[in-house]
Formats: C-alpha cells, structure tokens, sequence
C-alpha cells in the first residue's frame, strides 16, 4: 500500500526541513502541517519548555537558552546555530517573538536560511506604524485623521491634537500585539500621556518614536487575511470580527464579520489586496482596518500568521501554513480567488490562564486536569496537557477553541457547548473560560452590535463570571 505522507511530500514538499522558531500551540500548529507535507520539523526550545507538546510531536528538538525569552526565543544567533546544525533550510517564525523581526529575517537571509514571510524590507517598513500608514494612504487606503510622521517634541503634539481633536490615541511607530498604544481623553492628559508612552516604547522597542490618530470610541476591529506569493497573485480570505479585546488583546474572533455589510466587506478586502500590492507583500499577512458604520480607516499590517488563523481556515478550507511554506519556497499559490469559496460562520474563543476577578492577572501553575472539547465540527488548538505546568515566562495563552456551523447561532451555541465541556483545573490557576461563555450570549454581541469598547463597558458583569468561575 503506498505511504501517503510519501505520496504528498514527492508532489508538494517545499522544503526537506523547517525549524519552528516558536512555542506553544503556533509551534505545534507548524509541526503538524510540516508532518502532513512531508517535511521534517525541528522545534526550538527553552529550559522550561523542554517537555512542550511541539517539543514531542517534532521530528527533533533543540534546546536554545534558558526561560528568559531574550536569553532563548529571541535570541536570533542561537536559532541560527539550531538551523544550521540540524540541516533546515527554512525557519517558520510563528507569531509573536521574532516573527515581524526585518533584523532577524534578514540573518536568515544572509545564512541561506528562508524566512517564512515577507521579505526584511517588507517587513521593515509595515513594521513601522507610522510608515505604513502613510505607505497605505498613497495607496489609497483610507485612513484616520492623525499624524503622517511621528511627532518629535511637546509643541508638536499640541498642535496636532488641536488639529485633530480628542479623543485622540498615541501609538508607538514599532509597536504592535496591542502593545505601546494609550487613548486621551482629556486634554489635562495629553502631555503626561505622550511622555509615558514615549518612555514605554522606548523601554519594549528600543524606538521611541510615537504617532497621533483619531480614537473612535465605538468602532469595531475588522481585519482582512491575504495571501500573496513572488509570480504576482495576491488573493483575500474574507475578514474577521475582532472587536472583543480587554487592553487591545483579543479574546472572541469571528469569521466573516457579523452585522457587517457585504459591501463594506468586498470594499475592505479590496482596500487589502491593493495595499498589499503597493508594497510588495509575499507570504501571508493581515490588514486591520476600524470600523464605524459605514466607514472603514486602515490602522495597520501584521506581517505574520495571525493567532486567529483558524477561524478563516475553517470557512476557506485552506491551510494557511502549508500555503505560507509553499509561497516561501517560491511556489504559486495553490488557489486562485475565485477559487475562494466561504462557507458557514466560524468563532474562536482564546482560553487564557488568567483571573478576571483581578484585572486579568496570569496564573500559572500545574494543570491537574485538563480535557478539551470535541464533537462535530469543533477545533482545540493547544500545546496544553494534564501534569504541564503553565510557565510564568510567556504569554498565557492555554488554547484556542474554534467552532464552525453554517449560521452564526448554531456557532455561538456549539461554542458555548465546547466551553461547557472544557474541563480545566490546576492549584492557583484560574481561567477566562467563563468570561467567554458571558460574552458568547451578552444581547449586544448576540445581536452584533459590540465594539472594541464591549469588555470595558461590561466589565462589572465580566468580573461577576470570573468570580463565579473560581468558586466552582
């Protein structure tokens, strides 16, 4: 009977061997689409992930540094080291850590090692903020009012917020993740806010250069997923609702975007494809756009797979890794766009090890029980097990569940039966799982009516659920 993995790989492997620059459930994610293409996987790992679940499943693993994550993740010349010894010819970067690092893609370059994503240049100038809104405003993205460059002094910010009017938001040229960003209010604000955010961006990104833009208070966060390879095709994979989010990090995501109008969505996903072709863009990308009615403003690009990945995979049918890897090793995209085809509605839930009771603090600590959903049509993403331990040194992120159905009620409520199943305990670990099922049958997300601002305006209720959570 012949090998089907051998059949694949003879037909469709890109590369003999990938190295995972990454942990958790994006590491895993990697080794299993490598494992169905053929390829061999080597995941790269800390101390304190040397029993990881992609540290397992991987062909081989090579441990590169101690928990600290700049003494090991992001540490470039100890992944190199790895890539090069075990005989890897690409390094699949994940997301988070060094995967939106120009610096870093461009030492794989110079090592003849692929970088899965787009080229250094690329990166660099969608991962400055600032330079990619003005990129994408000659593209003719639209835009929120704001700064085109980054002020440079007290008189300069003053001038421009009079221009502008508040709310206004501060954001850091090379910030990103939801990370060196703060809203103003009050004009009293204004001054205090711009130091502590220039200092702040200084101290995470070693830039401390910062931007104006317009805050709208209501608007919703809808992105737009592309893929683009080096003969010229690039093709959008519908959006995705991302507007519950507690300090700019989302918590439910949804594709396509509830309550928003077909025609908004053709516009947006144009908006995308245009922008990702005014910059040269290979490899798979996300473009965020804000949403107010009618209105739509381009705020930026993440250079990467997004963690909300599966919810387009599920309505798509495509694999975003495999077609990441594939356009890497200067293959065409195995599709066309009107081979694109969404079907149902898909939702995906992060289950953090968090509190909300306590404004959302991580809990790490031993899991003694740990049992995912399933059923028809329901997706766990984890690098989670019972007797792993949830490490103080990373992200809190525990799993990803996804729920497909083809309406967005059948979603919420097989949703909210995965969650009911999911069986999590651990002594001092707390979870954000109860908080999800509120906000899965909250009337306005029900209804599709929440913005970014839903968690904040609910706090009270979410706080109520967290509480009820750690007393069962």
């Amino acid at each position: 009977m012949p090998d089907p993995v051998r059949e694949v790989a003879t037909q469709d492997r890109p590369f003999d061997t990938v190295l995972i620059a990454n942990r958790g459930e994006i590491a895993l994610r990697v080794v299993r689409t490598c494992r169905e293409m053929g390829i061999r996987s080597v995941v790269v790992h800390s101390t304190a992930d040397r029993d990881s679940a992609a540290v397992l499943a991987a062909d081989e693993s090579v441990q590169i540094g101690p928990a600290a994550p700049k003494r090991s993740y992001l540490f470039a010349p100890a992944i190199i080291e790895a890539a090069l010894q075990t005989g890897a010819q690409a390094v699949h970067p994940g997301y988070g850590f060094l995967s939106e690092d120009p610096d870093f893609a461009e030492i794989c370059a110079r090592n003849d090692l692929v970088f899965v994503g787009p080229r250094p240049e690329v990166v660099s100038r969608l991962g400055d903020k600032a330079l990619a809104r003005s990129l994408m405003s000659d593209a003719g993205l639209p835009v929120l009012p704001g700064t085109i460059e980054p002020v440079r002094s007290a008189g300069e910010v003053v001038e421009e917020a009079n221009r502008i009017g508040l709310p206004l938001i501060i954001k850091a040229a090379a910030g990103g993740g939801g990370r060196g960003m703060a809203v103003v209010r009050e004009w009293a604000e204004l001054l205090p806010t711009y130091r502590t955010t220039r200092a702040a961006a200084r101290a995470v990104f070693g830039d401390e250069r910062v931007y104006l833009e317009r805050f709208w208070e209501k608007a919703r966060h809808v992105e737009v997923q592309i893929i683009a390879d080096e003969h010229g095709n690039v093709v959008h994979l519908g959006e995705r609702d991302c507007s519950v989010q507690r300090r700019h990090q989302k918590l439910v995501e949804e594709s396509p975007a509830p309550g928003l109008s077909r025609d908004l969505a053709r516009r947006l996903a144009e908006h995308a494809v245009r922008g990702a072709r005014a910059a040269g863009y290979t490899g798979a990308g996300t473009f965020e756009f804000l949403v107010d009615g009618d209105e739509a403003a381009f705020i930026e690009v993440n250079c990467r797979i997004q963690v909300e990945h599966p919810v387009t995979e599920a309505v798509t049918g495509i694999d975003l890794v495999r077609e990441q890897l594939r356009v890497a090793a200067g293959m065409p995209l195995s599709f066309a766009q009107d081979d694109v085809e969404l079907r149902g509605v898909a939702v995906e839930c992060r289950v953090n090890a968090e509190d909300p009771a306590r404004d959302f603090a991580p809990c790490p600590g031993e899991l003694s029980e740990f049992v995912p959903p399933g059923g028809q049509f329901v997706r766990v993403d984890t690098g989670a097990y019972p007797g792993w331990r949830v490490p103080p040194d990373y992200d809190s992120l525990l799993a990803k569940v996804i729920a497909w159905a083809p309406d967005r009620p059948q979603a919420l409520a097989r949703m909210d039966r995965a969650l009911q199943e999911f069986r999590i305990r651990g002594r001092g670990v707390h979870t954000t799982k109860e908080l999800l099922r509120e906000v899965l049958v909250h009337p306005s997300f029900q209804r599709a009516e929440h913005t970014t601002s839903f968690l904040d305006e609910e706090q009270s209720a979410s706080t109520e659920a967290a509480v009820h959570d750690r007393a069962s």
